[in-house]
């Protein structure tokens, strides 16, 4: 119950800004939008390739969403009054989410909505991907509330702003990893937002062959380490801002 309660109150934080929010839906939006109006002769930005990657795009801003929550809470003092409370870390951690995961939905909904309208055909896959991508998120949210954690309030949207800049260029969501030369490609293989955009890929588009070994050990690599990370680094400053 206090986990619930606790992230009712998260989310109304978020949605205070609704200005943010609205933006990082529509940017996403636009690019999906725009991109299918040019004639690019590239298998990358056909509709049902290009919006698996516009997906962990969006994703990016509930990185910058979580970091400034978390790091809002610090500079306001709330989590030193909330460290006389029973709640572990963990919970915290876990209040954190769930208020990030109705955003994470209604991202999803509208930008699936947009790619039907614009040609993706409709499959039950598509839900599956939606489903999927909630667990894909809780590595954005799990590197914000590190970057929350350490960072001020001003320092943390600049520091998730190299997150947004990263997804968009080790994702593959604009080039191939292939055309990118061989080092760079090697960096963005072994990062896990290519993988990301392949999981969801091969879901939306029932290919299940595109997602490779590779792409499930390094996903759930990341996820796990930075999750394990995040709580160390939350209950740790939790801690200092308490003495």
């Amino acid at each position: 119950m206090r986990i619930w309660n606790f992230a009712k109150r998260n989310f109304k934080e978020l949605i205070r800004d609704p200005l943010s929010i609205i933006f990082a839906i529509v940017l996403p939006a636009f690019l999906l939008f725009i991109f299918q109006q040019f004639d690019i002769p590239n298998d990358s930005y056909k509709i049902e390739n290009f919006t698996p990657g516009i997906i962990i795009f969006g994703f990016s801003f509930i990185t910058l969403f979580t970091a400034m929550l978390i790091s809002k809470d610090r500079t306001t003092s709330l989590l030193v009054r909330l460290g006389i409370s029973p709640m572990r870390s963990v919970e915290y951690i876990l209040g954190y989410m769930l208020s990030i995961i109705p955003l994470i939905i209604i991202q999803n909904i509208l930008l699936f909505i947009l790619a039907i309208i614009l040609g993706l055909n409709f499959s039950v896959n598509i839900i599956y991907a939606i489903v999927i991508s909630i667990v894909v998120a809780i590595l954005f949210i799990a590197i914000g509330i590190i970057i929350g954690s350490i960072f001020t309030e001003k320092a943390s949207s600049g520091i998730s702003s190299i997150i947004v800049q990263l997804v968009c260029f080790t994702s593959g969501m604009y080039f191939p990893r292939e055309l990118l030369g061989k080092t760079f490609s090697k960096v963005c293989e072994y990062l896990p937002f290519e993988s990301c955009v392949t999981i969801i890929k091969g879901i939306m588009n029932n290919n299940l062959e595109i997602i490779s070994t590779r792409n499930i050990v390094i996903f759930c690599t990341y996820t796990s380490a930075i999750l394990v990370i995040s709580i160390i680094t939350f209950k740790r400053n939790m801690v200092s801002d308490n003495k």
